[in-house]
């Protein structure tokens, strides 16, 4: 059977408003009942990619997993088999958190979103495939990792060159980025992709040429590092991210892939929330209507991890 892997980034307000809002059941959080909607209508299995705290640009309301509550752990277990939660970053800003990070803090901050994840949900609900935030981890980040129980990972794919110094030739400020701490691994890739904006993006240790993505694409075999250990895998393209693109070009979008071994498909949490600058009242839509096209497609839903056992 042909697989697939769903997941959602950036995840921390699904888990504030079960605490603060204490709903008799975790699937009574409108989230979360649509992503128990899509496991039961389509097979969908989701792993949410978890901060470890909320940031300060949506205003001064801290939050953090230390808090979340341990009132629904049964139910997390009990879900477990389809719903999954591993760790992301420390938080959303600033962008990049792990491209030139050492080893000592990306071990400390794996440890914390696993230890909360293990009090909160239970061991069976960690999940060890990691995506990372903004994807760039430097070789010392990737080492931590993998000495944490991580084998399998999420990478950059495409031409990567030195950076030029020329600050205005990345955005968002993320020449900073790279200078800060800076690791010999660290480099300029292009991107590709639908949003342009970013297609001068900031790569470190696990980025593939584009012939090593080429020698994988579409299948379920990664790419093994002998040097860390670690196996790469593109776990999406950017033209698989449901909030990238308009209901109405979903199932043309997917056409290109749909016979392919192996599909990855992203979103992100905030475009769930009315009140985020970008709200998209269609997200749930999004995702039972990806859904279907993989059941219908005969896909059957995996786990990142999945990919090494």
């Amino acid at each position: 059977m042909k697989k697939a892997h769903f997941l959602i980034d950036d995840v921390i307000w699904v888990l504030r408003d079960i605490t603060r809002q204490k709903p008799n059941s975790l699937f009574d959080n409108p989230f979360l009942k649509t992503l128990k909607n899509a496991y039961e209508k389509h097979g969908v299995k989701t792993q949410l990619n978890l901060f470890y705290r909320t940031s300060a640009f949506y205003g001064n309301d801290d939050f953090c997993l230390k808090d979340v509550t341990d009132a629904y752990k049964k139910e997390w277990e009990e879900a477990s088999s389809w719903l999954k939660l591993a760790f992301h970053a420390k938080e959303e800003f600033p962008d990049y958190p792990l491209v030139n990070a050492t080893y000592n803090d990306v071990r400390d901050m794996f440890k914390a979103v696993e230890q909360e994840v293990f009090r909160f949900a239970g061991e069976k609900s960690f999940t060890y495939g990691f995506c990372p935030h903004w994807n760039s981890v430097s070789e010392e980040g990737v080492k931590a990792l993998y000495d944490n129980g991580v084998r399998v990972m999420d990478v950059s794919i495409g031409e990567a060159f030195e950076y030029s110094g020329n600050a205005d030739s990345l955005p968002y400020g993320h020449a900073m980025r790279i200078l800060n701490n800076r690791q010999p691994e660290t480099r300029v890739y292009s991107r590709g992709g639908p949003n342009t904006a970013i297609n001068n993006s900031v790569c470190a240790y696990n980025h593939l040429t584009q012939d090593e993505f080429d020698s994988v694409k579409g299948t379920l075999k990664c790419i093994y590092d002998e040097k860390t250990g670690m196996n790469f895998k593109k776990f999406h393209l950017p033209a698989m991210t449901l909030n990238l693109m308009e209901y109405d070009e979903i199932e043309d979008n997917f056409k290109p892939y749909i016979e392919n071994e192996y599909v990855g498909i992203c979103t992100h949490e905030q475009y769930f929330y009315k009140d985020y600058l970008a709200y998209q009242s269609d997200y749930a839509d999004k995702i039972y209507k990806m859904g279907e096209i993989m059941h219908n497609n005969g896909y059957e839903f995996i786990f990142a991890e999945e990919f090494v056992k």
